[in-house]
């Protein structure tokens, strides 16, 4: 195998390993990240269509949304399974769900759900699908378990110019850690920020009526501190290693740089919008 051949297996076992590292990190800023991105939750469950005593599916649910908002919406006569790939997160999921009886979380892979075949009225798919290696397979594994006019419900984000949540404190890593760009083609944060990479896997797996469309998410930081301490709580942990190494002492300057790659967006109270745009997808399983 050559250096520049993508290899999926090690990819996810990357992935699985970066999650759970950082499954921690991502409660500690739940909350700051989720004032925001509740739009975003509340249009999928809207796009799916959940509402009392549907079965819903959500995969990649990281901590446990938008299970737990569709586990409200579905009632106690409805059930959500969330599903992510990685055991800290589930594991998290499963505590933030102690006392919500409809909601059940478990370790799975969303290219190959060992699930029941037509089972789900819903399955929901919060910036999750951007990191599986063949979208395809995933779609068509999502549209197995998925009852016959039943609807997937997806978002993913845009351009990174378009989302400076994500985007503005990475590019300050990228910059003073002399990051190399990611290869062409493999998965990542934007590997779907074109409506086409939405659409054309989810048309290619038998999804009809397949609509993408724009959503701006009012993220807002208390100050550009807390901008930084965000993008250091998210920040992958070979990344942080990286850091240290390469910087030393002047380590913490980075997350100072953090900081000042958003000051100039603060307003007079000294809070920091980052409005961001997203893609939800809305699609459906055919009916015979």
């Amino acid at each position: 195998m050559t250096a520049t051949e993508f290899d999926p297996v090690r990819f996810k076992e990357r992935q699985r390993d970066h999650w759970d590292a950082i499954s921690s990190g991502w409660l500690s800023v739940a909350d700051t990240f989720e004032r925001g991105a509740a739009v975003v939750t509340a249009r999928l469950v809207a796009l799916g269509e959940v509402g009392p005593g549907d079965s819903v599916l959500d995969v990649g649910t990281g901590v446990g949304e938008p299970a737990l908002t569709a586990a409200a919406a579905v009632g106690p006569t409805g059930r959500v399974l969330g599903v992510d790939l990685a055991p800290g997160m589930v594991d998290l999921a499963r505590r933030r769900a102690d006392g919500v009886p409809n909601a059940e979380f478990l370790v799975g892979d969303v290219e190959s759900l060992a699930l029941p075949r037509d089972g789900f009225d819903a399955v929901l798919a919060r910036w999750s699908l951007m990191f599986v290696p063949d979208p395809v397979a995933a779609f068509r594994s999502i549209a197995g378990v998925l009852r016959p006019g039943g609807v997937l419900a997806a978002s993913t984000w845009g351009p990174p110019e378009s989302a400076p949540m994500l985007s503005l404190g990475f590019r300050v890593l990228a910059g003073r850690l002399r990051l190399p760009a990611p290869p062409p083609g493999e998965p990542g944060p934007f590997s779907m920020s074109d409506p086409a990479a939405l659409h054309e896997p989810a048309t290619a797996a038998g999804f009809a009526d397949v609509s993408v469309v724009p959503v701006e998410v009012p993220f807002e930081l208390e100050s550009a501190v807390s901008y930084a301490r965000f993008t250091k709580a998210i920040t992958p942990l070979a990344l942080r290693r990286l850091a240290r190494e390469r910087l030393g002492a002047e380590e913490p300057e980075l997350w100072t740089d953090v900081a000042a790659a958003v000051a100039g967006h603060a307003r007079p109270d000294g809070r920091i919008p980052l409005p961001s745009t997203a893609l939800c997808l809305r699609a459906s399983k055919p009916v015979g």
